[in-house]
C-alpha cells in the first residue's frame, strides 16, 4: 500500500461569501454536509489514517514569517495501491459540494534517511 496527502480545497473568498448567508441557511447546508461526510468516512476509514483541519497559515519564507489565506481547508492521510485509485475514492466525496471546491491527491514519497530520524 502507498501513502497519499489529500488535500480539501476551497477558494478562500467563497468561503467568506458563503459565511454572509444568513445564519439558518448555513447551518442546514453545515447539518446536510456534515452528515453526508459522516456517511462517506464511515465507507471509506480502512483507507484514512488521519483526518483533520487546516487552521490558520504561517508562511516561512527568507524574508521571515507572515500570516496568509489559503485555499486548504483540510487534509487526510490515505492509503492505496494507486494514485489513481486513491483519487477515484474521492470522486463523489461531499466537499466538492462547496462551490469553487476541489480535491488534491498526491503521493507521500518517503525521504531516503528520514524514516529513522
Amino acid at each position: 500500500m502507498s501513502k497519499f496527502l489529500v488535500l480539501y480545497m476551497a477558494p478562500a473568498k467563497g468561503m467568506e461569501e458563503w459565511m454572509k448567508k444568513p445564519e439558518a441557511e448555513r447551518k442546514a447546508e453545515q447539518d446536510k454536509m456534515q452528515g453526508e461526510w459522516g456517511e462517506w468516512m464511515k465507507m471509506h476509514q480502512a483507507y484514512l489514517s488521519e483526518t483533520a483541519g487546516a487552521g490558520k497559515t504561517k508562511r516561512v519564507t527568507t524574508g521571515g514569517v507572515e500570516g496568509v489565506k489559503n485555499d486548504v481547508m483540510l487534509f487526510s492521510l490515505a492509503e492505496g495501491t494507486s494514485h489513481d485509485e486513491v483519487a477515484k475514492m474521492f470522486e463523489r466525496h461531499p466537499h466538492l459540494g462547496i462551490p469553487g471546491s476541489w480535491i488534491d491527491v498526491m503521493p507521500a514519497n518517503s525521504l531516503p534517511g528520514m524514516k529513522d530520524m
